[in-house]
């Protein structure tokens, strides 16, 4: 399980960094801030995020789903508000970041789908 936490922790930040390198506007110092970054996203989601979840479930259900790209990307904008080392210039950065990061992240789960530390 330990495991499981460490290979999920190490690559959010490894994707965290592809999109830095890849998107103008969404910039990582490296590595370290990367893994904190990661760590901070999980608590703002885990809090913040459940309750603008909450209060967005309306506008959730009337786009699809689609709401909650918004709301991923404003908890992204936040935490980079609050880190040294992570910047988003943008909104759009932002959106584009949270669509990416869930692309990436299903990419991965697929990939892993038989190695039990990446489910």
């Amino acid at each position: 399980m330990l495991a499981n936490l460490v290979v999920n922790w190490l690559l959010s930040a490894l994707l965290l960094l592809v999109i830095a390198h890849l998107l103008p506007g969404f910039e990582m110092a490296g590595l370290v801030p990367a893994l904190i970054a990661v760590v901070v996203i999980g608590l703002m989601n885990a809090t913040l995020g459940l309750v603008l979840r909450a209060v967005a479930f309306p506008l959730t259900v009337l786009s699809l789903g689609l709401f909650s790209l918004i709301v991923n990307a404003l908890l992204l904008k936040a935490a980079a508000a609050l880190l040294p080392g992570f910047s988003i210039r943008g909104f759009a950065p932002a959106l584009i970041a949270a669509v990416l990061l869930a692309l990436l992240r299903v990419v991965l789960t697929v990939a892993g789908a038989g190695n039990p530390a990446w489910v």
